[in-house]
Order: C-alpha cells, then sequence, then structure tokens
C-alpha cells in the first residue's frame, strides 16, 4: 500500500474567511502559519510534550493530520495534532451548545383596558400566573386609546390590584411607570 503525499492544509487564511466576517470563526494558526520554536503537543495517539517546531510538524505530516495552535498566549504555545476542518466543525459544535445551555428570558405581555371587567381581569391574571409558573417574565400594561388617558387612576388602581393578586408567585422588577400611552408594570417568577 503507497503511502499519500502529506499535503500541509492547502487552505490560506484568505480562501478561509472567504464570503464570511472576521468574528464568525476563531483564527487558529495551522501548520507553517505557527511561528514558535518550540510547542507542547497534545492529541489523540501523540505522545504528549515540548517538541521544537519542525518535529511536531514532522509528526503531523506522518499521521496526516494538520497542527493547530490551540492556545497561543502559554509559553511555549499548545497545538494539537488533528484534521483542521473536523477541529473547526467540533468548536463550532461546542459553540452551539454553550448557546443552548444559556438560559433565555422570556417576557409575556399582557394587556389591559383602563375599564377593563372582572371576567377579563381574571382571565389574564390565571394566565400571567401560568406563564410565571413556566419562568418567565410578565410584563403587564394598561394601554390608554385617545382620551382613555384621563381614567389614569383606575388603570393605577387596576395594577395595584393585579400587583396584589399576583404577591405569591412574583416579586415586581418595576413598579407602575407611565411611557407614552401606557402604564407598565414588570414582574418576575419568585425562586422557590
Amino acid at each position: 500500500m503507497q503511502k499519500k503525499p502529506f499535503n500541509p492544509s492547502p487552505r490560506p487564511r484568505q480562501q478561509q474567511q472567504k464570503g464570511r466576517k472576521q468574528d464568525d470563526e476563531p483564527n487558529y494558526a495551522i501548520n507553517d502559519e505557527i511561528t514558535s520554536p518550540e510547542v507542547r503537543v497534545v492529541g489523540d495517539n501523540v505522545e504528549q510534550g515540548i517538541y521544537p517546531i519542525d518535529k511536531a510538524l514532522s509528526m503531523a505530516e506522518e499521521m496526516e493530520l494538520d497542527l493547530i495552535q490551540i492556545t497561543a498566549n502559554a509559553n511555549p504555545p499548545v497545538c494539537r495534532i488533528f484534521d483542521y476542518q473536523k477541529f473547526l466543525y467540533q468548536q463550532k459544535k461546542h459553540q452551539k451548545e454553550q448557546k443552548a445551555k444559556q438560559a433565555k428570558v422570556v417576557v409575556k405581555e399582557i394587556r389591559f383596558g383602563p375599564q377593563t371587567d372582572d371576567h377579563d381581569y381574571e382571565f389574564k391574571l390565571k394566565h400571567a400566573k401560568e406563564f410565571l409558573k413556566e419562568g418567565a417574565k410578565v410584563k403587564a400594561y394598561v394601554f390608554f386609546k385617545g382620551r382613555s388617558i384621563l381614567f389614569k387612576e383606575q388603570g393605577e388602581e387596576l395594577l395595584k390590584k393585579f400587583t396584589d393578586d399576583l404577591e405569591d408567585f412574583a416579586k415586581v422588577d418595576q413598579q407602575p411607570k407611565l411611557e407614552g400611552k401606557r402604564l407598565i408594570v414588570m414582574f418576575s417568577p419568585k425562586k422557590k
């Protein structure tokens, strides 16, 4: 069986970044781009240790893989012997997983009119309790149309009653505040 000649990553930086923003992909020095005279080599099926750059490159060449500088700030820099495309794929996959694990804050809105009747109020209160149990924040507001801004006191009373009814389920993040034609109050779920 004949061994294929080693082709040290025919991926110049310019081609790699083609059609992408600079921030999309971290820049890793690979193969001949590594400038340090010595590197710490890590990877699978590799005897880990500190090697001169020529020896590390020849080790990667023998395995038909790339020498990737993963930590440039270390002394000496840490390099991994691995397939570069597979390495980038794993990095992107890891970043996606990390992003998915981050807590996403969901804000649900509940809208009242200044003269909301009791049935509608109870219906919206029930929904707010469900949202808070699910862990979402609730933004309740009274919307004043046209001249209904004259009933600002009714809106304040309505939100005060709403706040009192949600006392066991939520804490108030923001007291009622008038923003334009909306009187807004924010709730977040109580920790159990």
